[in-house]
């Protein structure tokens, strides 16, 4: 007697359609991580020399970039792919997140919708195959707003345990980006306009989800209590509201075309076209509703940092995952299958373009492409450029660099040369205190100032720093080729008897321009 064939439940097949699908786009990008010849950008470098030394907190971001690229280093060691890797991963679990939230708000035709235009959101694609921590926050955000979600209609029992997963959710998106905040923002929006939002909390509901989230963030904050809130200060000095000219129309249009790029060109319009129609005919659902509270207020506010400052692309990254699962509601609602068709297709080229220009750079040299690539490009030639020179002085006390990004990638591409003794890596301060993490931990002090590889980045400050010594010799100019145009330089000397000069407390050393 032959059984009967086991019925795969259609809400099991779909999400099995979406596992597959997500798990075929990182392995493209898991081949494009381990086969592309372009280096850490400084950043990375940075965040990687942070995960040699596991903390709750860094200079001027959270730790879980930190932690994360501890773990995959740990298990595969210092490569710039096993760097990255935790990007990918984060990713592809934050497309399954979208598409869970997607089938529970509307239908899985909606949910796959959404997922396919988020993992294909041009955005995303960089933010998959770069150490940064973007990634990180847009999965800790998905969850917390599936568990939100998931609140609105749980049982009694139940709501508790619901708010404890928000909280804890909602706490590690802090950990990963101070962004969170705009969480946050949009918890609040939501409550205010939703009575169905208001009713659904219960007071235990409430208390679990403010005490796991507090429970999960107490050790960042307390790691910013005896670092003088470093981190938070970073963060608000980013929005540069002194210093520069403010009120900027320019720069806000700047940014909302970006915005054509990162979140993609048809998306972007549907989703103001979608805005535009709820507030003309005043009726909204409370599914859409719910997540326009989440998706506007990024978009908004940093249109709003842009007109008054600067912004950039990224900076509203914090709206994309429930953006994306609003556009899909939208033009599905609307039958607009050719759009959607078409948004898809634009942007699954577009992804295919940037992987193929990531394994081969190449490609994107030649369409005209090349700048964008430059901050990719050089750092190891450089490093061991510098440290050549090192090796050819004796009696070195310390080699000294006068830019955090020199700083951070000469740690990472130099660290096997570094290890074996020779003079340390330093920075050279410009101002009377430290103001990044390079100049906090490894400042050029008097007890390391004997005798000195003082290396200027791009031949920025060079008299000055060379006035800080009482005997300067032997400049030599070196540089790396990037591409056809471009290059990178550094000015090198030797100093010897560092007595640095008094500096100005607000400006440094004067008549010079702001460092590149």
């Amino acid at each position: 007697m032959t059984e009967a064939p086991t019925l795969i439940p259609s809400r099991d097949r779909d999400l099995r359609a979406v596992l597959l699908c997500v798990a075929a786009l990182t392995a493209a990008r898991l081949v494009a991580l381990f086969a592309t010849p372009l280096q850490l950008y400084p950043d990375e470098a940075q965040y990687w020399l942070w995960s040699r030394t596991l903390d709750f907190g860094y200079y001027s971001k959270p730790p879980m970039i930190a932690w994360a690229i501890w773990a995959t280093t740990a298990m595969g060691g210092d490569a710039e792919a096993w760097v990255r890797l935790s990007a990918s991963l984060f990713q592809a679990g934050a497309t399954v997140v979208v598409f869970l939230i997607g089938r529970r708000l509307y239908t899985p035709a909606v949910g796959f919708a959404a997922a396919a235009l988020y993992a294909l959101m041009p955005g995303i694609q960089l933010s998959a195959l770069v150490a940064a921590t973007d990634a990180p926050l847009l999965f800790f955000l998905g969850l917390g707003i599936l568990a939100y979600v998931g609140l609105q209609d749980a049982p009694q029992a139940r709501k508790p345990w619901r708010a404890a997963g928000l909280g804890v959710a909602l706490g590690l998106a802090f950990l990963s980006k101070y962004a969170a905040i705009y969480f946050v923002i949009g918890l609040g929006l939501h409550l205010a306009f939703s009575r169905t939002a208001r009713a659904a909390w219960t007071w235990p509901a409430a208390v679990s989800a403010i005490l796991a989230f507090a429970i999960v963030l107490a050790p960042n904050l307390a790691w910013n209590a005896t670092h003088g809130f470093a981190t938070f200060q970073h963060t608000a000095a980013n929005a540069a509201w002194s210093g520069v000219q403010l009120f900027n129309l320019s720069e806000m249009g700047l940014f909302l075309g970006s915005q054509l790029g990162v979140f993609g060109p048809i998306p972007f319009v549907a989703l103001l076209l979608g805005v535009g129609l709820a507030l003309a005919r005043r009726r909204i659902s409370e599914n859409d509703l719910l997540l326009m509270c989440f998706a506007l207020p990024p978009l908004l506010i940093v249109t709003g940092q842009a007109f008054i400052s600067r912004a950039n692309a990224n900076w509203s990254g914090a709206g994309y995952l429930a953006g994306a699962i609003l556009v899909a509601a939208w033009l599905v609602r609307w039958r607009a299958r050719r759009w959607l068709i078409a948004a898809i297709a634009i942007q699954a080229a577009v992804a295919a373009f940037f992987l193929v220009s990531v394994i081969s750079p190449a490609v994107a040299d030649k369409a005209g492409l090349a700048n964008g690539l430059k901050r990719a490009r050089g750092w190891d030639q450089m490093t061991q450029l510098i440290l050549d020179r090192a090796e050819r002085e004796p009696g070195l006390s310390a080699i000294a660099v006068n830019n955090r990004f020199l700083f951070y990638a000469m740690s990472y591409y130099g660290r096997d040369r570094l290890r074996m003794g020779g003079p340390p890596l330093t920075s050279w301060l410009l101002m009377e205190g430290p103001r990044n993490q390079a100049e906090t931990t490894a400042p050029l002090t008097a007890a390391l100032g004997r005798r000195v590889l003082m290396v200027s980045y791009e031949g920025w400050r060079r008299p000055e720093m060379q006035a800080d010594f009482t005997a300067a010799s032997g400049l030599e100019i070196g540089s790396v080729r990037l591409d056809n145009r471009r290059k990178r330089r550094v000015e090198m000397f030797i100093g010897e008897g560092f007595a640095p000069r008094p500096r100005d407390p607000v400006s440094g050393l004067p008549g010079r321009p702001t460092p590149p």
